[in-house]
């Protein structure tokens, strides 16, 4: 099988049902989330086998829902085939984020980006994957997508919050309160 197929060289790109051009918000969407999933591939790489076993199994589990993102939003009309992503898989993302939140400590404030490397890393995701969702937000005022991609997008962002922080936490490391930020965030019950 050859990778190239010089059907791109003339500017445009094939979808499910037919072909756009590549800066069409279509390819803009997709082609962030898979973007996204390039980074969550390089995260996966800073977190420790061992000790975060749990968090690598999810975030596979995410990387082939991201590509179902991604299929879904290269999918010209429904009519072709059915939507791959859920309101079941936005429901456990919601699981993750609460069982992963339980590990950390409180915060009040804003977090800066940082710490360990996963946790970076992580937090590159969040902000690429908030990138995807608008991306998807601007399609959306356009051409017709599966609303559950945007509202899985919104929910993996606030994911990566969590597991950026659960990152620093499991190493030791302590997240750094933006300290001009106003208290924002609730205690845990």
């Amino acid at each position: 099988m050859r990778i190239y197929t010089r059907t791109g060289d003339a500017g445009q790109t094939g979808v499910i049902g037919g072909r756009v051009d590549k800066d069409d918000a279509r390819v803009e969407a997709y082609g962030t989330t898979d973007e996204l999933n390039c980074f969550v591939g390089q995260a996966m790489g800073f977190l420790d086998p061992e000790r975060d076993a749990d968090l690598m199994a999810d975030l596979l589990e995410i990387q082939h829902e991201i590509f179902d993102c991604g299929s879904d939003l290269a999918l010209l009309k429904q009519e072709l085939r059915p939507y791959k992503v859920t309101a079941e898989m936005v429901d456990r993302l919601e699981a993750w984020i609460d069982k992963y939140d339980a590990e950390t400590p409180d915060i009040k404030r804003f977090i800066l980006p940082g710490g360990s490397q996963a946790s970076s890393a992580l937090h590159v995701c969040r902000t690429v994957c908030r990138r995807a969702e608008r991306r998807v937000v601007t399609l959306a005022r356009t051409q017709p997508i599966n609303e559950e991609v945007r509202s899985y997008l919104n929910r993996l962002s606030d994911l990566f919050f969590t597991v950026a922080r659960t990152a620093n936490h499991r190493a030791g490391v302590h997240d750094v309160e933006y300290v001009r930020s106003a208290e924002v965030f609730r205690r845990k019950s």
